[in-house]
């Protein structure tokens, strides 16, 4: 079964201060995403896993300029099914 960006679905926890998602793939988690003092994250699995992305690039701090956060979530989706592919072919 391979993995596309378009099944990561993005669920919005918080708005603001911190802006963060939750990622789910299939109904199972995948993946925590978080932007607060101007750095953004994303955890895999979930809050208590491995940071697999990591930006400071962006002008919002505890939220996203509206320009910017289609281009970091894109960024998450990404760097989600990366690691997803990599378990996949380890396991």
């Amino acid at each position: 079964m391979g993995f596309d960006l378009n099944q990561i679905e993005l669920v919005m926890t918080c708005y603001a201060c911190p802006e963060q998602y939750n990622a789910f793939h299939n109904g199972k988690q995948v993946g925590y995403l978080r932007l607060r003092h101007g750095c953004f994250s994303v955890d895999y699995p979930d809050h208590f896993g491995d940071e697999i992305f990591y930006s400071e690039e962006m002008q919002g701090d505890g939220m996203f300029e509206d320009g910017e956060r289609e281009h970091f979530l894109m960024k998450a989706k990404e760097a989600i099914v990366k690691k997803m592919k990599e378990e996949k072919e380890e396991g």
